[in-house]
């Protein structure tokens, strides 16, 4: 019986937890069309999650192209395929890589910061503050930071994109002995629009997500210093483990045949 009741007990939190977190959601989409909007702290989250987290992006994504290409060369080399590489390479990065290597690296820079700046304005009592003078702290704290994640996670991937396929381009031609023009003739000849605007309305979910998780756990969060730190490790793993789950149901609703 004691095994029951920790099983309902966890079963229960599970429910709770699930419950917050829609109740979160909906105040939060419910903030995104109220005014007023506080467009100058959008703007200064943009420059915080986008321009701030193009350098990691940018490295990632270049070092993420040349292994691909490195491993589809050594896999396709057994069957005589090798000219396939630069089309499964754009493929790869365009719809699946690029997005989802961003997301997690900007989930593993911007949640933990956005769950740790709003914790510690929670536990510090500075969200009530805000309260008392009559600022919402939905419409000051979580609008601007899902705003700026939606906007910027799209632009920053489309630069991963191509600074991935341009690390694919660079081992091919450099290491495997392609040739340069052939291979971005066949890049551009196969990529189509909609292999790269699926991948940036997966980057536009991703955003959410992970401003979303950021937000919730930081404006949750209590304990004092031990509760900030729970609630920014709880943020990043929570996001990631969203983002994937995400990929897989949109890959799923953008490629249905």
């Amino acid at each position: 019986m004691n095994i029951l009741a920790a099983i309902g007990r966890l079963f229960l939190a599970f429910l709770a937890e699930t419950g917050r977190l829609t109740l979160f959601t909906g105040r939060a989409f419910a903030g995104l069309v109220q005014p007023p909007i506080y467009w100058r702290l959008i703007l200064q989250q943009m420059m915080r999650i986008g321009y701030f987290s193009l350098p990691v992006v940018g490295l990632t994504a270049f070092f993420t192209g040349g292994v691909l290409a490195l491993q589809i060369f050594i896999g396709s080399n057994r069957y005589g395929a090798e000219a396939f590489v630069p089309q499964i390479v754009v493929l790869g990065i365009t719809r699946e890589l690029g997005p989802v290597i961003a997301g997690l690296m900007v989930a593993g820079r911007v949640a933990a910061a956005i769950a740790a700046e709003i914790g510690t304005m929670r536990v510090t009592e500075q969200i009530d503050a805000l309260t008392t003078l009559s600022t919402n702290p939905f419409k000051y704290l979580v609008v601007p930071r899902l705003l700026a994640a939606v906007i910027t996670m799209p632009i920053l991937v489309a630069i991963a994109d191509s600074i991935g396929v341009f690390g694919g381009y660079v081992v091919a031609t450099e290491s495997l002995g392609f040739n340069g023009a052939v291979y971005l003739q066949n890049t551009v000849n196969f990529v189509t629009h909609q292999d790269v605007t699926s991948g940036l309305i997966k980057a536009a979910v991703f955003g959410f997500v992970i401003a979303l998780m950021g937000c919730y756990h930081g404006f949750y969060s209590k304990g004092g210093a031990q509760g900030v730190g729970r609630a920014t490790t709880n943020a990043v793993v929570s996001a990631s483990i969203l983002i994937l789950a995400a990929n897989y149901v949109l890959t799923s609703a953008l490629f249905a045949r």
